[in-house]
């Protein structure tokens, strides 16, 4: 089931519970129908927080089935080139946490269904405050959360005090996760887990169809969770090969690219720069539902 998960007991074992949230009811339905699904990765406030609010709000109807919504932070270092100037745009138009979790409020006043993954670094939650940005993330209408920078190890500061608050904790699985490493990754991850396709930051090296499959095969010998693939991917040609052997298709770094081809030399928005993303997305989207999947 993908609505189950783990968590810590008061007891201080741990328990499985189970929760269906919107992000486990979306896999859910696109397993039904057979093809994965394609997750979007913008930066909240990118270039400015009415242009981003707009695409935010137009990425469903283009085709996007999961949103992730890129907390901004002065250090990004997961992140490539592309997505730390675009947290960078962001900051330098004014976003911050309470503004980014004011737009996910705003889009679920018109979409209760599409989930919304806000993902990001440890360190803007840590300043806001873990139990109220968890109490006031939630309210708003965020389903889950990828925190890069905080490892299993350090799942009593963040990760279960997530799954408690009724969030998915989508943790990150790598080329060099292996086998032994495999379990302690997933234990307390629910919603979907991420698999990144390649070595390194984003958006820097197209991923290897054949042996991102394989991979996905692996994990799924651990968990019954869907596995989204990410990091590379840039066409409609790439994202259909991914979602040939992956649940989804998670594009990032080409969105924020097509974003700032619009901008002007000051970094403003200009009057294509929604339709350029919504266009790419579109086209991606092409490429997802027309792969052939083998399960």
């Amino acid at each position: 089931m993908f609505g189950s998960r783990q968590c810590a007991s008061s007891g201080g074992g741990i328990s499985t519970e189970r929760m269906t949230t919107r992000i486990d009811r979306q896999f859910t339905a696109l397993k039904a129908q057979g093809r994965a699904a394609l997750v979007t990765f913008m930066t909240a406030g990118d270039p400015d927080t009415d242009t981003a609010l707009a695409i935010l709000k137009a990425l469903p109807a283009a085709g996007a089935d999961v949103i992730e919504l890129g907390m901004p932070f002065t250090d990004p270092m997961a992140d490539g080139p592309a997505i730390q100037a675009s947290s960078q745009r962001a900051l330098k138009a004014g976003q911050n946490m309470k503004k980014t979790l004011a737009m996910v409020r705003e889009f679920r006043a018109g979409d209760d269904s599409t989930p919304i993954v806000l993902m990001g670094y440890y360190n803007p939650i840590y300043i806001y405050g873990v139990i109220k940005f968890l109490a006031d993330a939630k309210s708003a209408g965020v389903d889950g959360l990828i925190v890069v920078d905080l490892p299993p190890e350090e799942d009593e500061e963040l990760c279960l005090p997530a799954l408690k608050a009724g969030l998915n904790f989508i943790r990150l699985a790598t080329p060099t996760t292996d086998d032994k490493r495999l379990p302690a990754v997933l234990a307390n991850t629910s919603g979907f887990v991420y698999y990144v396709s390649i070595t390194g930051i984003t958006g820097t090296a197209a991923p290897d169809a054949s042996r991102v499959a394989d991979a996905v095969t692996r994990i799924k010998r651990h968990t019954k969770l869907p596995v989204a693939v990410g990091f590379g991917v840039k066409t409609a040609e790439q994202a259909r090969a991914i979602a040939q052997g992956a649940d989804g298709v998670v594009v990032g770094s080409a969105l924020v690219d097509a974003l700032r081809a619009t901008l002007d030399a000051d970094g403003r928005a200009g009057a294509s720069s929604v339709n350029a993303v919504t266009t790419l997305v579109a086209s991606l989207a092409a490429g997802v539902r027309a792969a052939k999947r083998g399960n």
